[in-house]
């Protein structure tokens, strides 16, 4: 009995000192920030709160045999047999772009957005494992990135929806926080950029439906049904959210991760119609619907915000889920083609011209 409570001590001391001085992990929010949270509707009890009770709370007992199952699980096709192509594009012509709005896509859930004369960065994650440490993931689907934003000189505006390894990337923002003007985030996240050295003066935090005004754009934190957490003993301390990003001729919806809920509906209903919706599929699994959509609730919540044309995100990036890498987009696209929604489809780094209707886009991952 004294050797298993030794052990047991030695591995919570060794897991404190790890997530506190491994920087990884992210900070704590303090009990300062806290107090400026609790006009949030969201925030109680020292947690961030979806408007449905989800996720559901797993018991010790329930979580271990899910996590065996996801770790054990050996899953045909789960990943591409090769590295994914990109198509690449040159700095310069990122830096000296003046035509109209565009979207450069880098896998899973992550963007360049060109708009307004403003290069902004939507979740950028660009290291090669979502963890906290390389021997702790599988690698990214494609081995090289399309755009090399380390050398862009200037990066107008990085928006982050939550604070998930795949979503938010110390390395990433180690990266390009010099460079950065201006960050934009739901309430809390900013403590994980102040922890990793970016001022406070940078950061705007928001809460579901609060709004700013950057410049000529208007950039609107909007609900997601979805949860936060870097560490064990700092679940939900941060919030989630998807965003509204509308310029005079564009009107762009980026999900981030949710699970399918009245959300949608009521975004569209405010802020629609949306000449394109980011939206999450990927990633998913019965037992946790209520935080990763399925695809063909992908395709309804298309209906629902009111899109002109969907783009399924959060797969082709990573293998997070047990599911063939291919089933996102063959479900979606099946669901959408029934509901009348047009979904578009690019290859990674391929470019998206937002009201640009002649757009077309090959079933690339069919032959792979």
């Amino acid at each position: 009995m004294i050797t298993i409570i030794a052990i047991i001590g030695v591995l919570v001391v060794s897991y404190l000192l790890v997530t506190t001085y491994y920087p990884n992990f992210g900070g704590n929010i303090s009990e300062d920030r806290q107090e400026q949270y609790l006009a949030s509707t969201q925030f109680k009890d020292g947690k961030f709160h979806n408007t449905n009770p989800v996720p559901k709370d797993l018991s010790f007992i329930e979580t271990i045999p899910l996590v065996y199952k996801f770790f054990t699980t050996k899953v045909p096709n789960g990943r591409p047999m090769k590295n994914l192509e990109v198509k690449k594009t040159d700095v310069k012509h990122i830096e000296n772009y003046t035509g109209s709005a565009r979207l450069v896509w880098f896998g899973h859930s992550s963007f360049l957005l060109q708009i307004k004369g403003k290069t902004i960065l939507l979740d950028p994650m660009f290291s090669n494992v979502a963890a906290p440490h390389p021997l702790l993931g599988g690698n990214r689907f494609n081995k090289e990135m399309p755009i090399n934003v380390k050398q862009l000189k200037t990066i107008d505006a990085v928006i982050f929806s939550h604070d998930h390894y795949d979503h938010l990337d110390y390395e990433t923002v180690k990266s390009i926080h010099e460079k950065t003007k201006h960050f934009f985030v739901p309430l809390g996240l900013g403590g994980h950029l102040q922890y990793w050295g970016v001022p406070e003066t940078k950061i705007t935090e928001l809460d579901w439906w609060e709004d700013v005004s950057y410049e000529n754009l208007k950039l609107v934190c909007t609900p997601a049904q979805h949860f936060s957490g870097r560490k064990l003993n700092n679940s939900q301390s941060t919030l989630w959210s998807s965003w509204v990003i509308t310029s005079s001729s564009e009107n762009i919806y980026f999900s981030g991760d949710s699970g399918y809920a009245s959300h949608f509906k009521s975004i569209g209903e405010k802020y629609g119609p949306f000449d394109i919706a980011l939206l999450e599929c990927g990633q998913y699994n019965e037992q946790w619907s209520d935080i990763h959509m399925m695809p063909e609730e992908t395709a309804q919540a298309g209906l629902d915000v009111n899109a002109k044309k969907i783009m399924p995100i959060h797969w082709a990036g990573f293998k997070l889920a047990l599911h063939d890498w291919k089933d996102p987009i063959t479900r979606v696209t099946k669901k959408a083609d029934a509901l009348g929604i047009e979904v578009i489809t690019p290859q990674i780094g391929e470019h998206i011209i937002i009201n640009d209707s002649t757009n077309t886009f090959n079933k690339w991952w069919q032959s792979l």
